[in-house]
């Protein structure tokens, strides 16, 4: 094969997997949330909050692990945050959703703007860089794109197989798929389908608060208004694609990556199309795999249904 060629296609896979991560990170974390019976359209909030304060606390600190820490504790303070309007208050999970969004899209600028003030030059941090693995990144195409990434790429093949087993292989992923399908009958087994639905919404708050540091912490090494961009619903589109299997939404992710890293390879080129319709490019795709998945979801029995106990 061309040395060219054989660049271009290690490049592309490379820039695939990039793209994805944070997708993939966000819809893992919902798909969690999801199976447990709690349809949470606040992702976006999620991953918004995450890249927010994940880029705050570095930017003070200069830490990557206090950084990442903030990322997640401002994940899963959205994400509690809809959980308590849900399970506790009974509230409509689609309108707390995109409550959610609003809240956390106003609330991230307005934060950002005390912590900084109006600058034309935005704040910026060091990237975290890349961490090769021994050996396996000189394997031809492959290692590049695999083993020659951030540490987030890495978590996220981990988090990938973890879930895979937890939800296959052990007695949480039961009960979880029972407080989804059933929480009544969960309930009367003696399962606390509440204390399992916080439980999966805190989950979820930590691998979408994740997906958004990847967006501030490696993507660009900035904080700005609106930073996530709709990420946050491609990830929800992910979950439905993927049918709440780990490896499905890796794979629906990956489909959207590679639209992403097609369109940044598009726009590089010069071409005179304006780069507006390159940069629709990914979600185009995205409206364009889920029409295709339309009627072979098969969604939890209980999913957004509220659950209170019988009064005894």
């Amino acid at each position: 094969m061309n040395p060219v060629t054989l660049t271009l296609i290690t490049t592309f896979l490379a820039a695939t997997i990039r793209m994805a991560t944070p997708i993939a990170l966000a819809g893992l974390g919902e798909t969690v949330s999801e199976r447990a019976g709690i349809s949470n359209i606040g992702v976006e909030a999620i991953m918004l909050s995450g890249a927010y304060f994940s880029f705050w606390a570095m930017f003070q600190t200069s830490s990557v692990a206090l950084g990442l820490l903030a990322g997640i504790a401002g994940g899963v303070a959205a994400s509690m945050i809809h959980a308590v309007l849900s399970i506790h208050h009974k509230a409509d999970q689609t309108i707390a959703g995109l409550a959610l969004n609003f809240l956390f899209l106003g609330l991230t600028s307005f934060l950002f703007l005390i912590q900084f003030g109006k600058t034309t030059t935005l704040p910026s941090i060091e990237i975290i860089n890349h961490v090769k693995v021994p050996l396996l990144h000189r394997i031809p195409i492959i290692g590049p794109a695999l083993f020659d990434q951030d540490p987030f790429v890495y978590l996220l093949f981990l988090c990938v197989i973890l879930l895979l087993v937890l939800f296959y292989k052990t007695e949480w992923g039961v009960i979880l798929k029972a407080v989804g399908e059933n929480p009544r009958a969960a309930d009367t087994a003696g399962i606390r389908v509440h204390l399992v639905r916080y439980g999966a919404a805190c989950i979820n708050g930590v691998l979408g608060g994740l997906g958004g540091a990847y967006l501030s912490t490696v993507k660009l090494g900035f904080f700005q208004e609106n930073l996530t961009s709709g990420k946050g619903y491609i990830a929800l589109v992910t979950v439905i694609l993927g049918r709440r299997n780990p490896l499905g939404v890796l794979a629906a992710a990956l489909v959207i990556g590679s639209a992403e890293a097609l369109q940044i390879r598009l726009q590089t080129m010069g071409s005179a199309v304006p780069s507006q319709v390159f940069a629709m490019f990914p979600y185009l795709v995205t409206i364009l795999v889920l029409l295709f998945s339309i009627g072979k979801s098969q969604d939890p029995a209980s999913l957004g249904v509220p659950y209170e106990r019988n009064k005894r």
